[in-house]
């Protein structure tokens, strides 16, 4: 526990808050076991599978006519868009997010428990069916507003969920000493608190960030220009492939980038608690005059952001009469959708754990470069991801081409970070003494992960999964071009249904999507109350 004003723990002296010298050197020199490191080098691996695709397909017809490309005009513009689009988004998501979970976990707000699992509800609805809502209701909407509004709104629990559960795991003593030496509640956040969720906050924003440069549901129903978009009408517009590859390159440096300075923000301080300390929440803030104003704010972000597209949706359900659906197909349809979402899930998340653990629990370049490959391919667009791995299928692994197999590694190359991030914060708040105490009393390092690690982290771990879950349900762009023959998954059917303008006929689809979404977001919210 360190002490604002000192910088010392609060729970032993001074001259004890750090290890002995060769404690550190110990701590520091340690290498993952190959129990960790084996797995999360396959997951790497897997991970940036995609990036060699793009190598050969950039570089197939000379470096210079790759950069030709690259240094395009209309490649500056699509830069332009896609990170003024991605600034904009990630600041309304940490805004609505660290606001929120400030209001839900330390205030005294009204129904606390109830918004806890209200806010976390957008998550079950996808971009492009935001997007939809909005432009059928507010077609002037079209382009950078409407697609900033778009993502903003079911992007946001990204960052009010690792910044609520920090808050709830934070002992409030550090706070507590800032106001004893008179400093005020804004202060104490400012100075104390916002400290103390920097490395929730910047993971959420990462994965924001990461998840707008990767959309396309939304940008193309918005008639936005960005990468994706730009990659997408590559593809369609011609044969060659080369220019498509050049601007994802140019996604995945940008995705490098974004995942270095988040890695900078986390700072070399720990998370963990130590010392023989009492665990005990935080006293609720009174709102006083604020009570009204903090209610109203938590109703209308829940209106807006989940209330507004279920009542479209109502809408077209009801004014849609002339429209003729299966409910046989939309049955099989919702159980095909649950199943590759589960299989999509359970991949991820064992491909994450290793790469989790050693991000949270070992430094150095070796930790960095896995973490950071396992962050490759989310940032690419879902059609490149699936014709990297249709290249890699038909030339290397031909039973695999048009199997269920191909399509749940398609979702774990684009969602690892989902259940990496969420497996790292878990991890840091562990404390590592209790695995060092199971080292010591000479258990293997698998047993001291199996006994020890997971059980601690499971909660995290069990989290990540079940956000996983909810974006496999919502994939787009890689279900279509890499679902089995004959398959069709809620958001395939919705996009079919939109793209031939038949409104009434897709919002089943929709309307069923976003129900089914619902249920692990409200378990999620839940656990996290």
């Amino acid at each position: 526990m360190t002490d604002p004003t000192t910088g010392h723990s609060a729970d032993r002296p001074a001259a004890a808050a750090k290890p002995p010298a060769g404690r550190r050197r110990v701590a520091a020199g340690r290498r993952p076991s190959p129990a960790l490191l084996v797995p999360a080098c396959a997951a790497a691996l897997l991970a940036v599978l995609p990036l060699g695709y793009l190598a050969v397909r950039a570089l197939e017809r000379g470096p210079a006519y790759a950069w030709d490309v690259i240094a395009d005009d209309r490649t500056a513009l699509l830069l332009g868009h896609s990170l003024g689009l991605t600034a904009a988004v990630v600041l309304g998501a940490l805004v609505l997010g660290v606001s929120l979970a400030w209001l839900t976990v330390r205030t005294a707000l009204p129904g606390a428990r109830v918004w806890s699992v209200l806010v976390t509800l957008p998550l079950a609805v996808p971009s492009y069916v935001a997007a939809f809502t909005w432009l059928s209701a507010a077609p002037g909407l079209a382009g950078f507003t409407g697609s900033a509004l778009a993502l903003t709104l079911v992007s946001f629990p990204y960052v009010y969920l690792p910044v609520a559960a920090a808050l709830r795991r934070t002992d409030p003593a550090q706070e507590e000493v800032s106001r004893s030496l008179g400093h005020g509640r804004l202060s104490t956040f400012l100075r104390v608190t916002l400290p103390q969720l920097r490395p929730a906050a910047a993971g959420g924003g990462l994965l924001v960030a990461l998840y707008v440069l990767s959309d396309f549901g939304a940008v193309s129903l918005m008639r936005y220009d960005t990468f994706t978009r730009g990659i997408y009408t590559s593809y369609r517009a011609s044969f060659d492939r080369t220019p498509a590859a050049a601007l994802s390159a140019v996604l995945v440096l940008m995705t490098v980038a974004l995942v270095a300075a988040e890695t900078r923000t986390r700072g070399r301080a720990g998370h963990a608690r130590t010392g023989a300390g009492t665990a005990r929440p935080a006293e609720p803030a009174p709102l006083g005059r604020l009570r009204l104003p903090a209610l109203g704010w938590c109703g209308a972000v829940v209106a807006v952001a989940a209330g507004f597209p279920l009542a479209t949706l109502g809408y077209w359900l009801a004014v849609g009469n002339s429209a003729t659906w299966d409910p046989g197909t939309l049955a099989d349809t919702s159980l095909t959708t649950l199943g590759t979402a589960a299989a999509g899930a359970a991949l991820t998340t064992l491909l994450a754990l290793p790469v989790g653990v050693i991000a949270a629990r070992h430094r150095g370049r070796g930790a960095r470069l896995l973490e950071q490959a396992a962050y490759a391919g989310h940032a690419l667009p879902g059609i490149t991801v699936a014709l990297a791995l249709v290249f890699f299928a038909v030339r290397y692994a031909r039973p695999l081409y048009q199997e269920l197999p191909l399509l749940v590694c398609a979702y774990a190359v684009l969602f690892l970070p989902v259940a990496a991030a969420a497996t790292r914060a878990a991890v840091l708040q562990a404390p590592p003494v209790l695995e060092d105490v199971a080292r010591s009393l000479g258990r293997s390092p698998l047993a001291v992960l199996r006994t020890v690690t997971v059980p601690l982290a499971a909660p995290g771990v069990a989290a990540g999964a079940a956000l996983t879950f909810v974006v496999c349900m919502k994939e787009l762009p890689a279900t279509l071009l890499l679902r089995p023959t004959g398959m069709d998954t809620l958001a395939t059917r919705l996009w079919t249904e939109t793209g031939a303008g038949s409104f009434a006929a897709a919002a089943p689809y929709a309307a069923a999507l976003i129900l089914l979404a619902a249920v692990p977001s409200y378990l999620l919210g839940r656990h996290r109350t």
